[in-house]
């Protein structure tokens, strides 16, 4: 019975959800029919969870995600031929969580190439010495973010928004409440305090 003639959208409720994922899939890309990619996530939003939650390890992420994969599909299934709907859909949430695994990395090695530059940028030393010796990376950035941890409330703030956060004196102005002398001035003692912090930690 074509789709089109259903007398309801109760019958065409019963009538679509009777039918297998394939041919909902297939209806869905002729026809755009919005009613048939509900009932086909519906149908696998429970397994699609877990999965998000394996990956992304954190359960606002994988609920994000989730919903983010249903965005995915709308365009995704008007394009693509499927014919096992339930491996298909797998797939594409272990795309989607490993591509967002790989952001996560990206941003984590952005900071820590932006902490190891404000430390060389403090001791005055070009960016291919080891300031730490015997210590890898992850030592000496979690050195300086401690260090920035025990500096006061304004420095600390200022210093984190400039160099953390990569935004303008304006900005950080803007964000404090501060004036641009007052945030030039915090930043300078900062750094200043910072470097006093990190060469006692090296005695």
């Amino acid at each position: 019975m074509p789709l089109n003639l259903f007398s309801s959208r109760k019958q065409k409720a019963r009538e679509l959800e009777s039918l297998p994922d394939e041919q909902l899939a297939v209806h869905y890309r002729l026809k755009g029919d919005m009613d048939c990619l509900g009932i086909l996530f519906e149908r696998y939003t429970h397994l699609i969870f877990p999965v998000c939650m394996k990956y992304l390890g954190n359960e606002e992420e994988a609920e994000d995600m989730v919903m983010l994969i249903f965005e995915k599909l709308v365009e995704e299934l008007k394009q693509t031929d499927v014919r096992n709907f339930k491996g298909w859909l797998y797939q594409v949430t272990r795309n989607q969580c490993l591509m967002a695994l790989r952001h996560r990395g990206t941003i984590e090695r952005s900071k820590k190439e932006i902490l190891r530059d404000l430390e060389c940028e403090l001791m005055e030393i070009g960016p291919d010495v080891h300031l730490l010796p015997g210590n890898n990376g992850s030592d000496e950035t979690g050195q300086l973010l401690a260090a920035i941890d025990q500096l006061g409330d304004s420095q600390k703030r200022c210093i984190e928004l400039f160099y953390l956060e990569e935004i303008s004196y304006k900005e950080v102005s803007m964000k404090t409440g501060l004036s641009l002398n007052e945030v030039k001035s915090h930043i300078q003692n900062g750094k200043r305090n910072l470097r006093i912090i990190l060469e006692k930690a090296r005695k």
